[in-house]
C-alpha cells in the first residue's frame, strides 16, 4: 500500500504564515493552478481509495487534482486545532511565549501534541488494512504529525518534516513488509 500525502494549495494565510485550523478559507489563484498541476503530476496513479479533510482548501485541492469523484471526508485529516493561536503567526505567539512550539506544547483551548498523536493514530489504524494507493488530502501541520506517526515517532519530531503547499509526500513500507514502515517521497512540489 502506498499512502499519498497531499497538502492542499496555497492560501491567503499560508502566505502570510497565519495558524488555519478551523478557519475554512479558500485556495487563492495559485493555489488553485497549483492543485490543477497536481492533477497532471498524478494522472498516472490509479487510486482505490481518496479520502480528504472536512476544510474547503483541502476539498477544493481534491477536485482540482481531479480526484474528487468518489472521495470521502474524513475528519481526522483536518488540520492541528489551533485554539486560541487560530488566525496567528507564530512570531506573534513568541511575543509573549518566546520558546512556544506547537509541536511540543500545542495551543491553549485547541490540541495537544498528545490529542494530534491520538487522532494521527486513530486514522493510521483503519488506513493500514486498505490496499492498493490512497490519496489523503490534508493540511501542513498535520501532515508532518501524521508522517512522524506512520514511522512511529513522536509527534514533537515532526518539527523536523517541512511540508509545502500543494505537495505530494509517499508513506508507505519498506521491502512491502507491512512491519518496516517507511517515508518513500519527502515534500515534492512544483519548482519555484
Amino acid at each position: 500500500m502506498n499512502l499519498y500525502l497531499i497538502r492542499h494549495g496555497e492560501t491567503a494565510w499560508s502566505i502570510s504564515g497565519q495558524h488555519t485550523g478551523r478557519t475554512d478559507i479558500p485556495l487563492t489563484t495559485r493555489g488553485e493552478q497549483d492543485a490543477r498541476t497536481l492533477a497532471e503530476r498524478l494522472h498516472a496513479v490509479r487510486f482505490d481509495r481518496v479520502f480528504t479533510s472536512p476544510r474547503q482548501r483541502a476539498r477544493r485541492t481534491c477536485e482540482l487534482a481531479a480526484l474528487n469523484v468518489g472521495a470521502q471526508i474524513e475528519p481526522n485529516l483536518a488540520e492541528w486545532d489551533y485554539g486560541d493561536y487560530e488566525g496567528k503567526r507564530s512570531a506573534d505567539i513568541r511575543e509573549s511565549r518566546p520558546d512556544w512550539n506547537l509541536f511540543r506544547d500545542g495551543c491553549p483551548h485547541g490540541e495537544s501534541p498528545v490529542d494530534v498523536s491520538d487522532r494521527a493514530d486513530r486514522l493510521i489504524a483503519p488506513l493500514r488494512a486498505l490496499q492498493g494507493n490512497i490519496a489523503v488530502f490534508s493540511h501542513g501541520h498535520f501532515g508532518r504529525a501524521l508522517a512522524a506517526r506512520w514511522i512511529g515517532l513522536p509527534v514533537s519530531q515532526a518539527q523536523h518534516f517541512v511540508l509545502s503547499t500543494a505537495s505530494v509526500s509517499i508513506l508507505s513500507y519498506e521491502h512491502h513488509s507491512t512491519e518496516e514502515s517507511a517515508i518513500v517521497l519527502w515534500n515534492a512540489s512544483r519548482l519555484a
